[in-house]
């Protein structure tokens, strides 16, 4: 099933205001934009590629309130849509949240398929701490 071209629209135009005003540091209204931009997708959302970039959306905002469990409840929901088990900043985001939700063991898991995907590149501008709970694993394998 398909969404309607109006329906598409109004998705993305929601989403551009969404990205504005995240960037101008207002949170609570972007997360309004990117709910309604969610609310017009039919169910199941997570047929649709637009679900997609919408929840990483979503859980950017809530990494940066540090919600850690509703920003990592917003990247699986992000992981089981179109393209998101093969996209390394979900892949990224999702792992960096599991860190920070102590689910080390998980949080290892996706972080080492974002870097399998892209390389080390990815944490160039992440917290240390992320890069380095999957080093050992790394150089373990390329021994």
């Amino acid at each position: 099933m398909e969404i309607s071209e109006e329906a598409y629209s109004k998705i993305t135009e929601y989403c551009r205001q969404g990205d504005m005003l995240l960037e101008d540091g207002k949170t609570e209204l972007a997360y309004e934009n990117y709910s309604n931009a969610l609310d017009l997708i039919p169910n199941p959302k997570v047929n649709y590629e637009a679900a997609t970039w919408i929840y990483v959306a979503l859980g950017d905002i809530y990494l940066s309130l540090k919600d850690f469990e509703k920003a990592r409840d917003s990247y699986y929901d992000a992981m089981n849509c179109p393209n998101g088990t093969t996209n390394p900043y979900v892949l990224l985001r999702l792992g960096e949240t599991l860190v920070e939700t102590k689910d080390e063991e998980n949080a290892k898991e996706y972080l080492l398929r974002a870097y399998m995907l892209v390389g080390d590149d990815i944490f160039l501008e992440e917290d240390e701490k992320y890069y380095s709970s999957i080093k050992d694993i790394i150089k373990t394998s390329g021994e």
